[in-house]
C-alpha cells in the first residue's frame, strides 16, 4: 500500500475498541489512516472537528464513519460516546491524543475516560513516516489510574517518527 507496511497486532474476537492513532502531525495522517483500515477491513469511527463537516465534504465524512465533535466547549462527549459503545455490537473508535496537527505538549484525556466508562481497551494505533509502518502494536486494558497507564502510551508513542517531527512531542504531559 504506497509502500508503506501494515502491522496490526489486535485480538481476534475484539470488537469494541478505543483506538489512539499518533502521530498525527499532518493531514496524509488521515488518508493513510483510512487506507491501512480498509486494506485490513476494520470498519471504524474517528472524532473530527465540527468545521470540517461543510458541504460537500461534511456528508462524505459521516459516510467514511466521522463524528463531528464541536470543541471548546463542555458537551458531555463522553458520556455520549460511551452510550454509544454500550449500543453497538461492534465500535472501533479512532482518537487522536494530541487533538490536533500543531504541537502541543498535554494530550487530551477524553479517550481514556471514554474507554474506562464504557469498559473498552485502549489499542495503540500508530503512522511511523520515517519506516512507513502504521498499524495497531498494542492493546491496554485501562485501571483507572491514568498516570500509570499513560506512561504506557507515552513509551510506546515516543519511539515513533511523524511526518513533521517538530509538531510531535515525544514527552506529552496530561494536565490535571
Amino acid at each position: 500500500m504506497l509502500g508503506w507496511k501494515i502491522e496490526v497486532n489486535m485480538p481476534s474476537g475484539l470488537h469494541k475498541v478505543v483506538m489512539l492513532v499518533a502521530p498525527h502531525t499532518t493531514n496524509y495522517d488521515f488518508f493513510i489512516g483510512r487506507l491501512v483500515f480498509n486494506v485490513v477491513g476494520l470498519p471504524v469511527k474517528f472524532l473530527i472537528k465540527e468545521e470540517a463537516f461543510f458541504f460537500p465534504f461534511g456528508g462524505l465524512l459521516k459516510k467514511m464513519g466521522g463524528i463531528p465533535v464541536k470543541r471548546g466547549k463542555r458537551n458531555n462527549l463522553v458520556h455520549q460516546l460511551t452510550t454509544y459503545f454500550q449500543q453497538a455490537d461492534k465500535l472501533v473508535l479512532v482518537v487522536t491524543p494530541e487533538g490536533t496537527r500543531k504541537y502541543t505538549k498535554y494530550w487530551k484525556k477524553g479517550f481514556y475516560y471514554i474507554a474506562l466508562e464504557a469498559q473498552v481497551p485502549i489499542a495503540l494505533g500508530y503512522l511511523d513516516y520515517k519506516y512507513k509502518k502504521a498499524g495497531v502494536k498494542k492493546v491496554i486494558s485501562p485501571n483507572g489510574d491514568l498516570k500509570t497507564d499513560f506512561e504506557d502510551f507515552k513509551a510506546f508513542y515516543q519511539t515513533l517518527h511523524a511526518y513533521h517531527p517538530e509538531k510531535f512531542c515525544t514527552d506529552p504531559k496530561i494536565k490535571n
